[in-house]
């Protein structure tokens, strides 16, 4: 069986990428995978969306977030491995989740996280989705 991978990225953090990368690189190695690149990009507030067209605001959003792609590609190109992308608009846990059940992913991989203040508050996003998922076994969270 060929595996599903999703891999959440965060620009603002290249070492996390590079990371997560690093990890899907060793996985294809020993098996077969088919691999997804997701950016969620968050939601605009009201005030800020009053000044765009709706499908204008949808066209930046995604064209943005292809781009923050680009370097977990590039990376991933650079060991032989394709991907596809996806850039969704939502709350991160939550739309990770969403995806990962959309698209049959059994593994989600996340970089490794530095220790954050937020993290210790809030738990890692890696912690969120898999509070979110619960025991059903059916995704294996790979990552902090």
């Amino acid at each position: 069986m060929r595996r599903r991978i999703l891999v959440p990225i965060d620009p603002t953090e290249p070492a996390r990428t590079r990371s997560a990368v690093d990890q899907v690189v060793r996985i294809c190695q020993r098996e077969p995978a088919a691999v997804r690149l997701l950016r969620v990009q968050p939601a605009v507030s009201g005030h800020v969306a009053m000044f765009f067209d709706a499908q204008e605001l949808r066209e930046l959003q995604q064209s943005t977030g292809a781009e923050e792609l680009q370097f977990a590609q590039n990376l991933l190109a650079v060991a032989g491995i394709s991907c596809t992308t996806t850039v969704a608009i939502g709350r991160s846990a939550e739309t990770i989740v969403a995806a990962a059940r959309d698209f049959g992913c059994d593994r989600i991989v996340f970089g490794r996280d530095e220790p954050s203040l937020a993290g210790r508050i809030f738990g890692s996003l890696a912690q969120q989705v898999r509070q979110l998922l619960g025991a059903s076994g059916d995704h294996q969270v790979i990552g902090s």
